[in-house]
């Protein structure tokens, strides 16, 4: 692993997200949360490829853009989004299929290309009305809880991980490796409280941050199992020394709806 290219990666990618959040309007960050998804979603088509399956790029495209559209354009409901994306892709299907063999093939075309869309794009939208109704703020207390409990995880893991916990889609990742990235889960929101968001309770921050970080450790070995079916690595090479695009969001893509209803529902701190 090329430490150096792995470092500057990350800087990059960090100093651009916290750009937006920072400074960029909400339709800057509206394209920029498109542009990452959208790779992604390439990728994970890419995976599905691997396997012989025939997902719709430009239609799963189509859909992500409008499912997004609807956590910002005024009038456009999530309800409106899914049919009218729903009709697109029915329509597209039935003009593609124009033999018994596409036809059938169509099955596990429209099963793979929603499930991308809805997997990717319709959890990581989720950061639109954290930040509009909530704040950057919020965001950055969810990141430090999940990168800094990967991190966590991956070191006790290393260290003194004896019991798989996922074998057959990360085989390297432990049950102690787990314990260890809650641990660092409770640590990372007692100290993004601290910084962030010091006018919510410790004890919720720190009960938020352990559940944020067990649903983030569901979302990270599902992309990896969808990677061993593929028989690949990594999602792409795009990002060096990072993988692909869909790696670096793999945690991110429960977590992020999980959070946001934590924060309206429990939180409630606009109440």
């Amino acid at each position: 692993m090329n430490i150096v290219k792995r470092f500057w990666t990350a800087f990059i990618l960090l100093a651009a997200v916290f750009s937006v959040l920072q400074y960029g309007g909400r339709w800057v960050m509206f394209l920029f949360l498109q542009a990452v998804i959208i790779a992604a979603l390439v990728e994970f088509y890419g995976l599905a490829r691997r396997r012989h399956l025939h997902p719709r790029t430009g239609t799963g495209i189509f859909l992500v853009l409008l499912l997004g559209a609807s956590f910002i354009v005024k009038g456009l409901t999530l309800e409106l989004a899914l049919f009218f994306g729903l009709l697109g892709v029915g329509l597209d299907y039935l003009i593609v299929s124009r033999t018994i063999e596409t036809a059938v093939q169509a099955t596990e075309s429209i099963t793979v290309t929603l499930f991308g869309a809805v997997y990717i794009g319709f959890t990581l939208d989720f950061l639109i009305p954290l930040r509009e109704t909530y704040g950057s703020a919020y965001i950055y207390f969810l990141m430090a809880v999940i990168f800094l409990a990967d991190t966590g995880a991956f070191f006790i893991g290393k260290a003194i991980g004896r019991h798989p916990m996922t074998p057959i889609a990360s085989p390297h990742k432990t049950w102690e490796g787990a314990a260890g990235g809650l641990l660092f889960a409770g640590l990372a929101a007692w100290a993004a409280r601290t910084v962030f968001l010091p006018e919510i309770a410790l004890g919720e921050a720190i009960a938020t941050g352990l559940s944020v970080s067990i649903v983030a450790q569901i979302s990270d070995p599902l992309e990896s199992l969808f990677k061993r079916a593929a028989g690949v690595k990594d999602s792409s090479n795009a990002l060096p020394g990072h993988g692909g695009f869909l790696d670096r969001i793999d945690s991110l893509l429960f977590a992020v709806p999980f959070f946001y209803f934590l924060v309206r529902y429990l939180w409630n701190p606009a109440g």
